[in-house]
């Protein structure tokens, strides 16, 4: 296992240093291996897809160079159903699985992502805010968003309207939750069980309340891998920025770098 960890990091310093971004398919390969391998599970967490000065808008030629980076490696695509069985044992899941996800519902998913995943044949998770779809410009329509479930596209709820839930009272908390899902329901014709967190807030007793209003697991914002160590209701992910420096060697090192958190016994908190 420490051959492998240092083999990461080896790969990394490389990609640092190297006058290429780009490594061999081979290096490519060894680098992402051990992090998705088996039972964990990478969860990528992106916003928006647009050539904005934002820190959350990925450009699109980045975003399509990280889905043929993970193409490249060998990684499939997973929903997040399947990750459910997967950690329950229920379903034997790929060597290298991963789920991409989005939160909020930007309608840059449907124009400058959604082209893109089509193009690798890639699976997404959308976590969508229903009281702003149709609604507001900037966001997806309910028919955009049936075209992108045809597709291979997962949509799931990001509450109703986005608020932080941890300022709320219990009985807005669950409105929000509850709301959300059965607008998405209504619209989608389909069971909504999964959720994300809006900006990541969460706590034990939030996560009870989405529990009991019928929701099967929740994603947060904090930076790690998921596996059978996870708590269901309050899932890692590995948020992925545009940095001023080089987005791409930043999306190289957040994969291989959670790495040695696991790697020196870390325990998730």
């Amino acid at each position: 296992m420490k051959k492998v960890f240092f083999a990461v990091l080896l790969t990394v310093a490389l990609i640092f240093s190297g006058t290429e971004v780009f490594t061999s398919q081979a290096q490519k390969i060894d680098e992402i291996a051990e992090v998705v391998e088996g039972s964990k599970i990478l969860v990528l967490n992106y916003h928006q897809i647009d050539n904005k000065a934002n820190p959350l808008a990925i450009p699109p030629a980045t975003f399509d160079a990280q889905m043929k980076y993970l193409v490249d490696s060998g990684c499939v695509t997973i929903t997040p159903d399947e990750l459910y069985a997967g950690l329950n044992g229920e379903l034997e899941l790929p060597e290298k699985p991963v789920l991409i996800t989005f939160d909020d519902g930007y309608v840059d998913n449907y124009t400058n992502a959604f082209p893109i995943l089509k193009k690798y044949g890639l699976h997404a998770t959308i976590f969508v805010i229903p009281a702003f779809t149709s609604v507001n410009p900037n966001y997806m329509t309910w028919e955009q968003l049936k075209e992108m479930e045809a597709n291979g596209i997962t949509i799931e709820s990001h509450t109703l309207t986005h608020p932080k839930l941890e300022e709320l009272p219990d009985d807005e908390i669950r409105s929000e939750l509850l709301n959300s899902k059965n607008l998405l329901e209504q619209n989608l014709g389909h069971p909504v069980e999964f959720l994300a967190y809006p900006t990541g807030t969460y706590n034990l007793h939030i996560a009870g309340i989405a529990q009991n209003v019928g929701y099967k697991g929740a994603f947060t914002i904090k930076y790690g891998i998921v596996d059978c160590g996870s708590n269901f209701f309050a899932l890692e992910r590995v948020p992925i920025f545009n940095t001023a420096q080089n987005t791409m060697k930043d999306f190289y090192e957040r994969i291989a770098w959670r790495q040695s958190f696991e790697e020196f016994g870390w325990s998730k908190k």
